[in-house]
């Protein structure tokens, strides 16, 4: 079966709540993807942040039963899509795994992948706008922050922010898994 691994730092936070929102989606969808989350530098066997358990309560998701694991060969090789919550999440995993470059994405990348980027004109008129708003203009950010040791309320964020992520995310992965494996024609 197709899998998708989530990576973050711990465990304990954003992975591990992307994973159990992911399991949430697909099986409302009806879609056959196996989910998994690891962490860079995670303590095996630590549960959840109370504050993530409490999250993600709140959606409905049960996250009691969730242990960190620390990322593996095994489940990066496993995995046929990896999505970290940072970019540096995804450079420090893939100077250890660089057989994982084509298949690994900070999650915000590979909701965007594939689609039309602005021309230069628009980015120009983009960044005028927010000068003259009195905005800085950044570049893409394609970091989750870090909710750990953080309110009750950033986590709420933080998973609010996962579901509408993830869910175009298993959208896009299962067109691309598709369309990478058509049906078989009846003959």
């Amino acid at each position: 079966m197709p899998g998708i691994l989530f990576i973050c730092t711990g465990n304990t936070c954003r992975s591990s709540m992307a994973a159990a929102i992911a399991s949430r989606i697909k099986d409302e969808r009806g879609l056959d993807i196996a989910i998994a989350s690891a962490g860079l530098a995670a303590r095996e066997g630590d549960p959840a942040t109370p504050e993530a358990i409490q999250a993600l309560a709140a959606m409905g998701i049960n996250l009691q039963d969730h242990r960190a694991r620390q990322v593996t060969g095994a489940l990066v090789e496993d995995a046929d899509l990896i999505l970290t919550m940072t970019r540096s999440h995804k450079e420090f995993l893939l100077q250890f795994y660089p057989a994982a470059r084509g298949k690994t994405f900070t999650l915000k990348e590979y909701v965007r992948k594939g689609e039309e980027k602005p021309s230069r004109e628009e980015l120009r008129e983009e960044a005028g706008a927010k000068a003259a708003a009195g905005e800085q203009s950044a570049s893409v950010d394609d970091d989750i922050p870090d909710p750990f040791g953080r309110p009750l309320e950033i986590y709420q964020a933080t998973a609010r922010e996962l579901a509408s992520l993830i869910g175009q995310a298993l959208e896009k992965y299962a067109q691309d898994t598709h369309a990478a494996n058509p049906a078989p024609s009846e003959g």
